[in-house]
């Protein structure tokens, strides 16, 4: 597996990341700890979390486990420091973790320690931001975004309250880099102005979410990574599954992602299954498995992309991480283009 440096951050990441998040909900502990054990020996060391985990859908009585998960796998088999662990706060929004508090200093050290204790680790890779005190437009609020009324001095207040946390936790060794998810461009550029104006640790990465289906990072946020060197977290490649083809003719096959959470957060509309259609037709024309070339997609792209890659069972994660060796030719790649053209937005 090739290595790449996490934007400008001292760590050196796989190319692909494991996704976590169905590790105590549609996975066992049991089938988690095969599927950490399958990513390692492929190389892919770079693993994603957050304190909410597992999800579809977040149950109160199963937050926190997915970390717990990791611990007991590091318990049982060691060598932590050939691993790269992200993991995030949760913030506004999520009520089911300490009763969805903004983001502040002392709810960031607070997660921090948290997470620590159920990792079974002495430090955190990389820390997250799960999404921003003032609201997004991610997860289909781009329908109804509006950052009307926005206090711009109180943004600017909680952004030095948690730089400042950052630093002290790093210059204590309980986390080694700070980065967002969920964050605009403005956002962003905020958060490193900041940064370089007070001399605080830099956000070195964004994880949104990106695939054939989902492309708003191609426009501003594709120049803002590439220019500043933050890459993309891109998570739910597959757009859920949908890339992959299993809800194809909109089915829902038990025991699936969408058996629990029927909508895919917003991905099931009247569009969506002509564009997967036409992505599996491409795939099919050249003879690819259509995971594999979405994922190869969004290594292709002219901006730092690290692909998060998750699956419900090992046949899953094998072909995913197949796609570490594939590199889509001009021909695919222009073909992509044109679907894209036909189908922008299918939710």
């Amino acid at each position: 597996m090739d290595r790449v440096m996490l934007g400008v951050a001292d760590i050196e990441v796989s190319k692909l990341c494991l996704g976590t998040m169905t590790w105590g909900s549609q996975n066992t502990e049991a089938e988690g700890h095969a599927q950490a054990d399958l990513a390692v020996d492929h190389g892919i060391t770079f693993w994603d979390t957050a304190e909410m985990y597992p999800t579809n859908p977040v149950r109160a009585e199963t937050v926190g486990n997915t970390e717990r998960i990791i611990g007991s796998w590091l318990a049982a088999r060691g060598g932590r420091d050939r691993l790269q662990i992200a993991t995030k706060i949760s913030g506004v929004g999520q009520k089911m973790v300490r009763e969805g508090v903004p983001i502040t200093g002392a709810s960031l050290r607070a997660a921090v320690e948290d997470s620590l204790l159920r990792l079974q680790t002495d430090y955190i890779d990389l820390y997250q931001l799960h999404w921003p005190n003032r609201g997004s437009y991610h997860f289909r609020q781009i329908w109804r975004f509006s950052p009307k009324g926005m206090d711009r001095a109180a943004v600017e207040a909680h952004m030095l309250d948690v730089l400042r946390t950052a630093a002290e936790l790093i210059a204590e060794g309980k986390i080694r880099a700070i980065g967002l998810s969920n964050e605009s461009v403005w956002g962003a550029g905020l958060w490193l102005h900041l940064a370089q104006v007070h001399n605080l640790p830099r956000m070195v990465s964004v994880q949104n979410e990106y695939s054939l289906l989902c492309r708003q990072f191609d426009s501003d946020w594709c120049e803002f990574s590439a220019v500043e060197n933050m890459p993309l977290l891109a998570f739910s490649p597959l757009a859920a599954g949908l890339l992959s083809g299993k809800y194809a003719g909109d089915v829902t096959p038990e025991q699936t992602r969408r058996s629990f959470t029927p909508d895919l957060g917003g991905r099931i509309t009247p569009q969506v299954f002509p564009a997967v259609a036409a992505y599996l037709g491409l795939a099919a024309a050249y003879g690819l498995d259509p995971c594999q070339m979405a994922i190869a997609f969004c290594l292709s792209r002219p901006f730092p992309c690290i692909p998060i890659i998750g699956a419900s069972d090992l046949g899953q994660l094998q072909t995913n991480i197949g796609a570490s060796d594939l590199v889509l030719s001009e021909d695919v790649l222009a073909d992509i283009a044109a679907v894209h053209r036909l189908h922008p937005m299918p939710f």
